[in-house]
């Protein structure tokens, strides 16, 4: 991969951010300028002002820690699998970075073919996600997740959905009373994140705000073990602030 820079040739500046580009898709979660310099075989004082035109141009992105990663033009290029795969990529680094901004596990929901199914999870040892001790399809009614996901749902749908998962007390907190239930999620202000207080599961907290993309029902979410409940509204907060480039990520 490595090239000798030529500079008195133009059409060589092609070649170089072509490798460059190469470099730096093979780099999922990111890939520093020194790291870039040693595999296409460029000098800092070529490879600087090429990055930065790639930057300006939308081809690469620099993250937090100064690494860069694909962007959105050169996503916009690709088309089937590759496409896919990139894009999911770029989905997780930016769960990953929500991650640590939150300080807490994160998840891409979606509601699909009138089932709930968590696409995306973005976790760690300092972050672990929820024990999904009762499948999350069947807790729609209990978890922030489901009920984010219901309230986005008229009431045909979420009765639809609940005729096949039956409501169930899986904890003490554990609404059971269908017009109950949907009494709270009409009364939901849009703008404001659905919680979980130990409804789901003795423990644990969690936080989601919708993913608003065509008629397409999704939601983002967080979890925090109970120890960290003092954090859940800031958090959600942070959750909320942040929606908008999490779903720009899986638009793109």
């Amino acid at each position: 991969m490595a090239l000798k820079p030529e500079p008195k040739a133009p059409f060589h500046s092609v070649q170089y951010a072509l490798r460059v580009l190469e470099s730096v898709s093979t780099h999922g979660d990111g890939v520093t300028d020194a790291q870039l310099s040693r595999e296409t075989g460029l000098p800092h004082g070529h490879l600087t002002p090429l990055l930065l035109t790639l930057r300006r141009e939308g081809y690469v992105e620099q993250v937090a820690d100064g690494a860069y990663v694909i962007g959105a033009s050169l996503l916009e290029l690709g088309s089937g699998a590759a496409r896919r795969r990139a894009l999911e990529a770029k989905l997780h680094q930016t769960l990953v970075q929500l991650r640590d901004s939150v300080g807490a596990a994160v998840y891409v929901s979606r509601y699909l073919d009138g089932e709930i199914r968590v696409t995306q999870v973005a976790d760690g040892p300092r972050t672990p996600a929820v024990n999904e001790w009762v499948d999350f399809r069947s807790a729609a009614h209990a978890s922030a997740i489901g009920k984010c996901l219901l309230t986005q749902l008229d009431q045909n749908g979420r009765r639809d959905h609940l005729s096949r998962h039956r409501i169930a007390r899986l904890t003490s907190r554990t609404i059971t009373n269908e017009k109950v239930l949907f009494s709270k999620l009409d009364s939901q202000p849009a703008t404001v994140p659905v919680l979980d207080l130990q409804e789901y599961a003795v423990g644990t907290v969690c936080a989601a705000v919708p993913l608003t993309a065509g008629s397409s029902a999704g939601c983002l979410a967080l979890s925090l073990p109970i120890e960290h409940a003092h954090r859940l509204r800031e958090a959600a907060a942070t959750l909320n602030r942040r929606a908008a480039p999490v779903l720009l990520s899986m638009a793109l």
